[in-house]
């Protein structure tokens, strides 16, 4: 409470952008030591908007005109909310105050650790064991006889930032596990992330090693040895290093040759001298003439200085004033946003096809093992398994590749006054690629987009305890279990709102591996996340809540009919009878071009709920189609079972998928065909 100078101002004007107001709200201004707020003065409404200080990004106090002085909030989650007021002084203890309270220099002034919501101990004790990790790698299979649980890092003896329970290799010893984090940046030893049941391949993670100039290390080599022993299908093991090998340089069409020459000599003595500074320092990679069961790969996943710039030029776009499609695309080009995010994704596509279809363990690493690291195993295990793809499976895919495994959330989402530097979009980048194959495969995602983007707002707000901290040990060196919450129960608790309607597990065609199209004509702008500018109209109703609200009001109807159908029996003491009349009925079929590759068929089967809805393509003609709501007993009339909607939902649904998760090298071409099915009248 100290750094408030003021805490109320009246006769503020506040607009929203992100809400797409068109007129700004006339209210009174409070400061408090963790929220601003703003309450119209309108009686009717009496609208309050909330706003942590921990989500303000940057605080920026424009000069003053006859209307009054004016301040523009920028927030993590990429609202921009605009403040006029009358006088200049409150204005600027506003500001002061504001770029105090969002910039807090030690942990304890971050909210979490001052919201206590009606929860008992016990209750935060609970909330803290909701997502349990054991219980993930059991469900994988380990331990089994190839990984076991290793007890090397309790207490945190040899690597800091890694949890104090991990799965390594049962062949590798302790001298080895040792010896290996030692070698490597950080102590970041090779460790499980996941294993595959199907082919007993792994994704492990690790650091770079310190190989310097020619060094290397017999216990490091030795547990690469390990790792690939533990997968008995396999000579080898893929070591993929998500930085790039060198350095790209983009050469306009007006370059002369001469100038060419004269980059390219320089840039070639830039890359020798920055790889000898790196060298010098002790960084590397594998060397393949040293450890002898590795095939290396370089994936070219940029860092987080780049990354960093690359977001703000997309944030610098949203801040145009009706941009022309011209500016749009060209700012678009210039950030290289879409360019990171396929980058990512083909890392991932790498892993999960090395270890479906190849049956070969893969080692990941960076240059600490905690960013690039961890976006590409945690896309990976999307891929590669339908679980992660839930909303359970998505918490515990997060709880073990970023919070457990290490990740600098405090550093990288600015958490605390630090060095502007280390801040870096690490987890927005992996929360899009998500948001990305959710586009390609809308039926194989349990949650929707609202989902992801209450997870990139609980990184950023420091209301819960989750996300504080850069690894386990330090949440522990703070007693987070015993002074805050955890985020996922109450995610969990909310998640009708996170569900997404075109869902459906045991009819989903994804339920094996993911291969997306990674073409970049198949990237799209998230707009959802990034969409929080100036807009003249208010969004739309998406199609997530427009089916949402369908399959309502059809159980509804379905409720009622059954009621109705009740009561008629009930009067007359028989059962409605109907009779079968034959109708021909069209089936459409679409195709679609893929681009460089072949044109692949797509059927939408509108048949009766009685057909396989997970099969496409062309049918039997000849065969005979019935209707599960049908039963008959000999002569006697049929009667009708209560229309079951889930059906028609399912058909919907399969025919959903099986567009978007279609394969592009499938190849047969679809003819159109009648079928002869079954309607029904009343008798």
């Amino acid at each position: 409470m100290e750094h408030i100078r003021t805490p109320k101002v009246e006769n503020v004007r506040l607009l929203d952008r992100s809400k797409g107001q068109r007129k700004a709200s006339v209210g009174t201004f409070y400061l408090s030591a963790t929220h601003s707020m703003f309450i119209e003065n309108n009686t009717e409404t009496r609208k309050e908007t909330w706003l942590l200080h921990s989500m303000i990004s940057s605080v920026e106090k424009l000069p003053t005109t006859p209307t009054g002085s004016q301040l523009i909030l920028r927030c993590k989650d990429f609202r921009v909310i605009q403040l006029l007021m009358q006088q200049e002084k409150d204005c600027f203890d506003v500001h002061a105050s504001l770029l105090r309270l969002s910039r807090p220099e030690k942990y304890s002034e971050l909210y979490c650790l001052s919201f206590n919501p009606n929860i008992n101990k016990e209750e935060r004790q609970e909330s803290w064991s909701f997502i349990d990790l054991m219980a993930d790698y059991k469900r994988m299979g380990v331990p089994n006889n190839l990984w076991v649980v290793s007890a090397a890092n309790s207490e945190y003896r040899i690597c800091e930032t890694y949890p104090s329970e991990l799965f390594i290799p049962k062949s590798a010893s302790p001298t080895v596990i040792l010896g290996s984090s030692r070698f490597r940046s950080r102590g970041r030893f090779p460790a499980l992330s996941y294993f595959h049941q199907d082919t007993l391949a792994a994704v492990c993670r690790c650091s770079q090693p310190l190989s310097g100039f020619s060094g290397r290390c017999q216990e490091d080599e030795a547990m690469l040895q390990a790792v690939m022993k533990s997968n008995p299908g396999s000579a080898y093991i893929y070591v993929v290093d998500t930085r790039p090998k060198v350095t790209r340089l983009r050469l306009t069409s007006h370059t002369s040759s001469y100038n060419i020459l004269h980059v390219h000599c320089s840039l070639r003595m830039c890359v020798q001298l920055n790889a000898m500074a790196n060298r010098a320092a002790g960084k590397g990679y594998e060397n393949e003439d040293h450890y002898t069961n590795i095939k290396l790969h370089f994936i070219g996943i940029e860092n987080i200085h780049v990354m960093r710039n690359s977001q703000q030029k997309i944030l610098d776009m949203g801040e145009m004033r009706s941009p022309s499609m011209t500016d749009f695309l060209w700012g678009l080009e210039n950030s290289g946003w879409l360019k990171h995010i396929k980058a990512i994704l083909d890392a991932g596509v790498f892993i999960a096809r090395a270890v479906a279809d190849e049956g070969v363990s893969v080692l990941v690493h960076c240059s600490d093992g905690w960013d690039r690291t961890a976006q590409a195993c945690s896309i990976a295990s999307v891929l590669l398994d339908p679980f992660y793809r839930t909303i359970k499976g998505m918490m515990l895919l997060i709880e073990r590749d970023w919070v457990s495994f290490g990740h600098k959330f405090s550093h990288r989402y600015a958490h605390l006054d630090g060095d502007p530097k280390e801040v870096s979009p690490v987890i927005d980048q992996f929360l899009e690629c998500v948001w990305q194959l959710s586009q390609q495969f809308p039926c194989a995602f349990e949650f929707n987009e609202c989902f992801l983007i209450a997870i990139h707002t609980h990184v950023y707000s420091c209301r819960y305890g989750t996300f504080l901290g850069n690894c386990q040990k330090e949440r522990n060196d703070m007693r987070l279990q015993e002074r805050s919450h955890s985020v996922w129960p109450q995610l969990w608790k909310d998640r009708a709102d996170f569900t997404n309607p075109l869902y459906k597990a045991e009819l989903s065609p994804c339920r094996a591996v993911l291969r997306p199209n990674t073409t970049p004509y198949c990237f799209k702008m998230w707009k959802g996340l990034y969409n929080h500018v100036e807009r003249s109209t208010p969004p739309c109703q998406s199609t997530a809540d427009f089916l949402s609200a369908m399959r309502e009001e059809s159980q509804q109807l379905e409720e009622e009919l059954t009621n109705h159908q009740e009561r008629i029996s009930a009067l007359t003491g028989k059962p409605i009878m109907w009779e079968k009349v034959m109708v021909k009925r069209r089936t459409w079929h679409i195709q679609r071009h893929s681009g460089p590759d072949p044109p692949s068929p797509y059927t939408i089967p509108v048949t009766s709920p009685a057909q396989d809805h997970r099969t496409f393509g062309p049918a039997n003609q000849n065969a005979t189609v019935k209707d599960p709501r049908l039963t008959t007993s000999g002569d006697q009339p049929m009667q009708v079972k209560p229309l079951n909607t889930d059906d028609i939902f399912s058909d919907l649904e399969s025919g959903v998928a099986g567009l978007s998760s279609r394969s592009s090298s499938a190849g047969e071409e679809a003819k159109d065909r009648e079928t002869d099915e079954i309607a029904f009248t009343t008798a």
